[in-house]
Order: C-alpha cells, then structure tokens, then sequence
C-alpha cells in the first residue's frame, strides 16, 4: 500500500490530540478510570544513567498504545526526550513539577516520589 492511498480522517473540532485537556483513549484492554482513582507516582532515578535524571511515570493502568501517545504529550511539553518502557513512561530531566501539572489537568492523582 502507497503512501498515496493512506486513509486520513478528521473531525469538525480539529487535531484532538493538540487540546490542553485531551486525554488519551484507552484501547484493547486497557480501563479508564475515574479521575479521582487515577493516582499514578513520579519518580526521580539517576541510577545506571551516567548521573542523569530521569522521571519515572509510574501505576498508569492504560494500555501501551495509550501509554505511548500519554508519553508523546509529556515529552512534546516538557521538550526533551523519553521512551515507555515496560508499562512506564521515562521522561529525561529534571522534569517532575512540569510533568505533574499536565497530569493534573488531564485529571491524575499525582504523588511525588524518590527525593
């Protein structure tokens, strides 16, 4: 299949995914959770990276499409980089009070953790 004849949707509001309060639609088996049950943690580890911060994102109960697009948003706002691995998104940086202000407004339960 060509790169001509790939099938482009879109709606009357736009790009979704460019809205402050878009939050990522689970797929497969993943279940949303209301928002005041959605506490996920954040965590601080320099461990095995060269003195580097990384922020761990961690009890996001969203399957690894959702966790995959999430990690998109949190690195697009904080600017730097990012992987998810094994169900947790790593954002490179010192990064957590940014990361913890676009989780409150997608509606997350954030706790702070590892110093």
């Amino acid at each position: 299949m060509s790169d001509s004849h790939r099938t482009v949707w879109s709606s009357e509001e736009g790009d979704l995914r460019k809205k402050k309060n878009f939050t990522p639609a689970p797929t497969g088996s993943g279940v949303l959770l209301p928002p005041q049950r959605r506490v996920v943690y954040l965590h601080r580890e320099k461990s095995r990276r060269g003195g580097k911060s990384v922020i761990l994102v961690r009890n996001l109960a969203l399957s690894e499409e959702a966790l995959k697009t999430l990690a998109k948003l949190l690195k697009q706002e904080c600017g730097t980089g990012g992987t998810v691995k094994d169900g947790v998104i790593e954002i490179q940086g010192e990064q957590r009070e940014r990361i913890a202000s676009v989780l409150l407004g997608l509606g997350y339960q954030v706790k702070l953790a590892g110093g």
